[in-house]
């Protein structure tokens, strides 16, 4: 939903240099970003944050604007009374212009009007009150809940936050003031789109099984997915299971109670039904209740079962299909032609029937489907979130600065964009004009606001807070950061962890097995077990079938990896496959680079220091001069800190560029030096007054360069690639984990040295080639170290890819560089968004965590299994004179797949 600013621009502002967003009411002042930085003041035309500028400036009934372009200026002075008009409100109480540096602010009490809705009109009968009448006259407003257009003299206004908004309606003024952050905030709307006919599908215990469209695994009978990441969930599996579920019960229900009717007496069911339990007409009425539940509600079973065996791949649906089948089948045999079977089959001289028992569990195997199917959409909960951080539409701006709204999918690179408070960012992009706070944490785990403003970088699906600013469109489409991300994360969760290998190898025999058990049992059962020995054997054979559950096996690893790698992409931690996620937790050996990855990775002035009579301010003014020429790092370094705090440079003449020493020229009449060490002693300048300091800063690994006014050394600035704020607190946590931690830089050996002796680092290794990199991770592998690289470089790449793990560094959301650091991210197994080394040590908790969850269901699996089968063959009966229901046996298969899904689900709420 737009705000009411947004809304009145198209009627208003027909276009200036800045895209131009009239408002007939002039928003208030801007809160600053920093108690330091200059006050900010929204242009009344356009509503762009500007300073205040009194050549950019009009009076209007007393007050002051302030405008972003001389072409705001000319249409505001054309027609003011468009931009600030004086507000009427209901009861005679007026409310002054409002302005750049004015809110609304009434003392008098509100009108009823403002305050108190009338609740019998309704959203949006506007024949009751005439509110909407088209008055050109009038300025427009837009209602925030229905997002019609209002006249200012509508009756139904309402003042929150200090400021007055305009309803077509007393319905919509009453849910308004019921909620305002509903219609002010409104969730963000994802840009879903549907899952295309043509997609391609796939199993998620079964990877190398894909095809067009959805289906079923041949080798498992799950319901296949898209592998495609999408907004937009594929329900018609889910659905339809449901369907079939409440049909079901519909009729199982009452069939268990008739067929149990014998165990409650109270009930007293067959006197009112006014049939004995083994009449025959009982029989037909179990036959009706029991025949379209299994062959309609458990037809699907049935098909997977059929499948399984064609294509000799045996599943859990083999088991289930043969094991209803045949209670089914010996029940329609024993009430149609119960002559048919032998003694041994008959209890108090009648055939037993079964219908119960295959109703029972085929309602019992659709409903752990259902809870199944539901768990499962709910482990790419992580993937969705990101999908739902892309908007639907965005504002483009043309050459006359017109904003039209245009499908995401419309967005070329090199367009304009207005992004507004509030809304998702479309695209990456670079920040054009105007200033805002934008929230990253949903891209990078960093829950603090980072500024933006023009030159700066800006990612797709981060939140803008306040400000409206323009960007130009960089990348677009999967080509954004976080198209790649949900793309990672799509990938690596469709992947397998080596541990899989042992779920793999238990499956492959495991329904057989089972069902040699069943035929063992009922052989066993039948030989030695007591009367009915043959019924007794057929229930056990058929309770050994329906309990066994390889699902449970096949679901232990992929659902955790899945899980897990979503927990991570939340974090900002991108893990690419589950092999670098199982082995994160063995790693005992990290490999650091250190530009960009302990640094910056990019010169920053360190620190200046003045000599007798000058100051930092005058040092800076004309080193920045000097500076302003050249193209060299340092250079940038000394530009970016002047500019950040607005410091002017001085005028010079006669620049010179001495090779290998420094610059030279006149300021003022009097002759600049601005170098090296060598420059100064070519030029006799004493240095004994700064010259321990020199050193000093040189030990750190500091660039110092040297500034000489007449012949007088007037002060120092040092220039180094600066350690990141969170690298110490990074190492140390990583130490204490016990890691050992090993630097490994191409930059030479005081520089580096330097960086590790901060960090408590005590092996480095310097000037080390990329080709060394790599043959310096094979040295530890064959040590038998397991090695995690972390660099950010293509100096790097080789290494990362060599290592155990390689752990890329991303330059965050304020990288627009696609060189090295996409190199060591295609390279690497782990990628960190945000570059920041403390996401090392979450994404091996994350690993120890995952790891302890698969291995958690991997023990439930094998446990279940190895005492269900056992249970149900009657292994209890000896001692307790205990047979398992085959009903019991289908309830504890469907709850055994889904208990393994719920564990992995807790992983979701893991603490990093």
């Amino acid at each position: 939903m737009m705000n009411q600013t947004q809304n009145e621009s198209d009627d208003l502002h027909g276009g200036s240099c800045c895209g131009g967003t009239g408002s007939s009411i002039t928003p208030a002042p801007v809160p600053a970003l920093d108690s330091h930085e200059e006050k900010k003041y929204l242009d009344p035309v356009c509503g762009m944050q500007v300073t205040k500028n009194p050549e950019k400036m009009a009076r209007y009934q007393g007050v002051s604007h302030y405008f972003c372009s001389a072409s705001c200026v000319d249409k505001f002075n054309a027609n003011p009374g468009a931009f600030v008009k004086t507000k009427k409100l209901i009861g005679g109480s007026v409310l002054s212009a409002t302005s750049a540096n004015a809110t609304a602010s009434p003392t008098s009490p509100l009108p009823q009007s403002l305050t108190e809705p009338n609740l019998k009109d309704t959203c949006c009968d506007n024949s009751k009150n005439g509110d909407n009448a088209s008055n050109s006259q009038l300025i427009q407003h837009t209602d925030p809940v229905c997002n019609m257009r209002v006249a200012d003299n509508s009756t139904h206004q309402f003042i929150y936050q200090q400021k007055i908004y305009y309803f077509c309606c007393a319905g919509c003024l009453n849910k308004f003031s019921k909620d305002p952050q509903t219609y002010l905030n409104p969730p963000p709307k994802a840009a879903t789109k549907p899952i295309a006919k043509d997609a391609i599908y796939t199993c998620p215990m079964h990877l190398e099984i894909q095809q067009i469209g959805p289906g079923t695994c041949p080798k498992c009978g799950m319901a296949l997915e898209p592998m495609e990441a999408s907004a937009e969930e594929d329900t018609t599996e889910l659905d339809d299971m449901t369907r079939r579920f409440r049909f079901s019960v519909l009729l199982s229900v009452p069939l268990l109670l008739i067929s149990m009717g014998d165990m409650l007496p109270a009930l007293q069911l067959h006197e009112r039904l006014a049939m004995s339990l083994w009449s025959t007409s009982f029989s037909w009425l179990q036959f009706a209740l029991a025949t379209p539940v299994v062959l309609w509600a458990g037809w699907p079973f049935f098909e997977r079962s059929i499948a399984s065996f064609k294509s000799h791949h045996l599943n859990m649906f083999s088991l289930i299909g043969v094991g209803t089948a045949t209670a089914y089948l010996f029940s329609l045999v024993a009430l149609l032609v119960p002559q048919w079977l032998p003694e041994a089959f008959l209890m108090n001289g009648m055939a037993p029937l079964y219908f119960e028992a295959a109703a029972v569990i085929i309602t019992l195997v659709l409903l752990g489907q259902v809870l199944e199917l539901r768990a499962r959409s709910r482990t790419n909960a992580a993937l969705k979130s990101l999908l739902a951080l892309t908007p639907s539409s965005v504002f483009r701006l043309d050459a006359q600065g017109k904003e039209t709204e245009i499908a995401l999918d419309q967005v070329q690179l090199k367009d304009v964009l207005r992004v507004k408070p509030g809304a998702h960012i479309p695209v990456d992009g670079v920040v054009l004009e105007g200033r805002s706070n934008v929230d990253e944490s949903m891209i990078t785990g960093e829950p603090l606001h980072i500024t933006k403003q023009a030159k700066d970088y800006v990612s797709a699906g981060t939140i803008n807070q306040q400000g409206s600013f323009s960007m130009r469109a960089e990348r677009i489409g999967s080509d954004t950061l976080l198209a790649k991300i949900i793309q990672l994360v799509n990938d690596a969760g469709r992947s397998r962890a080596p541990i899989q290998s042992l779920a793999d190898k238990v499956s492959g025999w495991f329904v057989p097995a089972v069902m040699g058990i069943a035929i063992l049992a009922f052989a066993v059962w039948a030989i030695i077990g007591p009367t009915p020995g043959l019924a007794n054997g057929l229930m056990a054979a058929v309770s050994v079938l329906i309990i066994a559950c390889p699902c449970a096996l096949g679901l232990a690893t992929p659902i955790s990896i899945t899980v897990g790698i979503g927990r991570g992409a939340t974090e900002g931690i991108l893990i690419k496959n589950a092999e670098a996620l199982e082995l994160m937790e063995k790693i005992d050996t990290l490999v650091i680079d250190k530009t960009g990855t302990l640094t910056e990775g990019k010169p920053a002035l360190q620190q200046i220091i003045c000599g007798s009579g000058f100051t930092e301010k005058t040092i800076l003014q004309i080193s920045s001069a000097l500076e302003q020429q050249s193209e060299h790092p340092l250079a940038h370094a000394i530009l970016t800190y002047t500019e950040q705090h607005h410091i002017t440079p001085e005028k010079i003449d006669n620049f010179t560029a001495i090779s290998g020493k420094g610059v030279s020229a006149e300021w003022n009449g009097k002759i600049i030096l601005f170098g090296n060490r060598q420059l100064m002693q070519d030029h006799q300048i004493q240095l004994q007054e700064l010259d321990k300091r020199v050193t000093e800063l040189q030990s750190l690994g500091h660039t110092v360069m040297l500034l000489a006014v007449d012949g007088n050394l007037a002060g120092i600035i040092s220039v180094a690639d600066s350690i990141k704020a969170t690298s110490l607190q990074a190492i140390q946590q990583l130490q204490a984990s016990g890691l050992r931690i090993i630097v490994l830089s191409g930059d030479n050996a005081l520089t580096t040295k330097a960086v590790a002796t901060q960090l408590g680092l005590n092996e480095v290794h310097a000037d080390v080639l990329p080709e060394d990199k790599y043959r310096f991770v094979q040295q530890l592998q064959a040590q038998g170290r397991i090695v995690a690289m972390a660099g950010d470089g293509i100096n790097d790449a080789p290494a990362l890819a060599q290592a155990n793990v390689g752990i890329a560094m991303g330059g965050g959301t304020n990288n627009s560089n696609s060189g090295g650091t996409d190199i060591a991210m295609n390279s690497a197994h782990v990628v960190l968004v945000k570059g920041d080394l403390r996401g090392i040590l979450k994404a091996r908790t994350l690993s120890q965590h995952t790891m302890k969850n698969i291995r958690q269901n991997l023990f439930f699996a094998f446990a279940y299994n190895f005492i269900g089968v056992p249970l149900a063959a009657g292994a209890l009966y000896p001692w307790f004179g205990i047979l398992l229901s085959p009903m019991i046996a289908s309830a504890a298969m469907s709850l055994s797949s889904v208990s393994v899904i719920a564990n992995a689900l807790r992983l979701r709420h893991t603490k990093l």
